[in-house]
């Protein structure tokens, strides 16, 4: 299948609300319609298209004033098309309008490939425009860094001016891929060497002990997530099971533990001990256990319960350790999946923060006397974060104080007296991420 049609293909789904960015294009990976050649030049196509979708419009709309109603493809083919001449060097630029010709032509009726080629054409004439001269500060960083004003708006209010400069730039670069390595079956210097042999290149990542990233080739290409040994995770996401800090005969619950990543992590390193793996959906909660299969643990028993009624399942003081990974609006994981950009509204910010609540409320008397609870998010913002801390702190829970030492050196500096750890996108270069560990009080 031609690679930018394919990426038309998905930005088309998406667009409509077919399915989460991450989802669709594994599907069409799924597929194997795409060669391995060009499956870098296809993720970038529609994650940098994603991305980038406010810029975009802003630089296509003088050209579409005069067109009254666009064929569903062609949005995401001009959006796609305007990507590759401004923000990729190595396509030329008469191959890049060719090619969107070529689409309309085969997608729709052959003045619709004279429009996009004009279109195309006028965009290449004008040029890129000249942000700067937007007035507003908020406006400009919108528009310049494709980012909504609400957001916008929000981040100046709590980083100030220049780090959300920082972080939306940041949100418009390709994330690093990192894998987790799976200590029961290899360790990081084994697993470097198992991957240089099928042609990828790795290397130990500076914030999580069990990580690796991959400088070149695709570990999806090798065998090694199918055999287990390896897990696509990032670096903050690992730092989760550091905080929980499970000794290998402890029962610990994951109340909200899809896909997975942090409880197999945590499952890794228990002997004779248990995870609990909850989810509210069914469907998930079988990933959940093929992750555990391909993994080899034992340790894993995965259930469908809404973890608001864990406190109707499980007895008071049943659990060691409880993680509680809650449900967010991800706003840390955006240069990730740049579609949450466009699917989150500011009042995501007001309605997530109850359930997240009602979670906590549910699980906290499930920790034992003198046990370990972990509340962690994929987002930067108090009100799911900062906010559920004090709550915790209110029901009988100290912060832990070994919380510190477990993390990697580069991590403790910025830990002060709470233990708790907030990474922005822009602090370690990771996904944004909150974790807070506390005890119960004896």
């Amino acid at each position: 299948m031609n690679v930018r049609d394919a990426a038309v293909t998905t930005l088309l789904k998406i667009g409509q609300g077919g399915a989460f960015s991450t989802i669709s294009v594994h599907q069409m990976l799924e597929k194997r319609a795409i060669s391995k050649a060009d499956i870098g030049l296809y993720t970038e196509l529609v994650y940098g298209t994603l991305s980038r979708e406010l810029t975009l419009d802003y630089i296509l709309a003088p050209f579409l004033a005069s067109q009254k109603k666009l064929d569903p493809f062609m949005r995401p083919l001009l959006r796609m098309s305007v990507y590759q001449l401004f923000y990729l060097d190595r396509i030329p630029d008469h191959a890049v309008i060719n090619e969107a010709v070529e689409i309309a032509k085969t997608r729709g009726k052959p003045h619709i490939a004279k429009v996009v080629n004009g279109v195309l054409r006028n965009v290449l004439r004008k040029g890129k425009p000249d942000f700067s001269i937007i007035s507003s500060v908020v406006e400009r960083i919108s528009i310049e860094t494709s980012h909504p004003v609400w957001l916008v708006s929000r981040w100046m209010e709590l980083f100030g001016e220049d780090e959300t400069w920082q972080m939306c730039r940041l949100n418009n670069e390709p994330a690093p891929v990192t894998v987790r390595v799976n200590r029961t079956r290899t360790d990081r210097q084994e697993a470097v060497k198992l991957l240089e042999e099928q042609g990828v290149i790795a290397k130990p990542t500076p914030t999580a002990p069990d990580g690796l990233e991959i400088i070149s080739g695709s570990v999806q290409q090798t065998d090694l997530l199918e055999r287990g040994y390896l897990s696509l995770q990032d670096e903050s996401s690992m730092l989760v099971a550091l905080a929980v800090g499970a000794q290998p005969t402890d029962h610990i619950l994951d109340s909200c533990a899809a896909p997975g990543g942090k409880a197999m992590h945590i499952a890794e390193g228990l002997t004779t001990g248990s995870l609990q793996a909850l989810d509210l959906h069914a469907h998930k909660v079988k990933l959940l256990q093929k992750q555990a299969d391909r993994l080899g643990l034992q340790t894993v028993q995965a259930e469908a319960l809404d973890a608001r009624k864990a406190g109707e399942r499980f007895e008071t003081g049943s659990f060691d350790r409880i993680l509680v990974d809650a449900p967010c609006s991800g706003l840390g994981v955006i240069r990730r999946k740049p579609d949450i950009k466009w699917t989150k509204r500011p009042e995501d910010l007001t309605h997530l923060p109850v359930i997240q609540r009602e979670i906590i409320e549910s699980v906290l008397p499930l920790v034992k006397s003198g046990g370990t609870f972990v509340y962690s998010t994929c987002t930067i913002d108090p009100l799911e974060n900062e906010q559920q801390t004090d709550y915790i702190l209110s029901q009988g829970f100290v912060f832990d104080e070994s919380f510190k030492t477990r993390m990697p050196e580069i991590v403790q500096s910025l830990i002060g007296e709470r233990a708790e750890l907030k990474l922005l996108p822009t602090t370690l270069g990771t996904d944004g991420f909150y974790i807070a560990a506390f005890r119960k009080n004896d």
